[in-house]
């Protein structure tokens, strides 16, 4: 596997995110706890195989630069803004509720899970719309 293959790694992983994070949420509603912990567990995994990917590529490749039309680029920027946002504030959720589950707090884990599994769909579900934007729609190389 070579650099230039890290981001549609990148994307897939985010999009794997996202469906673990979906069926995690659709498990817990049918109240399949096991099922409900595996899928979270397992999206916690493929977003931390992600953000080392992630931070390999740009610390190796540098900066992107988005090539498309001016009006797509605004709202290229204003996906990449939120999604950047968010993904430095989903982490410590991430790990507060997954600690809280662990601790068997679950009162607790309920409360901050209902702030952090839309935060973190959003964040999945965008990093792979900006990946589909920067290197599939619009490529810089």
């Amino acid at each position: 596997m070579s650099l230039a293959d890290l981001p549609t790694l990148n994307a897939c992983l985010n999009a794997t995110s996202a469906v673990l994070l979906s069926l995690g949420y659709f498990f817990i509603k049918q109240k399949r706890i096991q099922a409900h912990r595996a899928c979270m567990v397992a999206a916690f995994i493929t977003s931390t195989i992600f953000l080392v990917s992630y931070l390999i590529y740009h610390f190796n490749a540098g900066r992107t630069t988005f090539k498309g039309p001016q009006v797509v680029r605004l709202i290229y920027l204003a996906i990449l803004t939120t999604h950047t946002f968010l993904a430095v504030v989903i982490v410590p959720l991430i790990l507060i509720t997954l600690y809280q589950a662990v601790k068997q707090r679950f009162e607790f884990h309920r409360r901050i899970a209902r702030w952090t599994w839309p935060l973190w769909i959003y964040v999945s579900v965008t990093g792979v719309v900006i990946y589909l934007m920067l290197y599939q729609l619009y490529p810089s190389r």
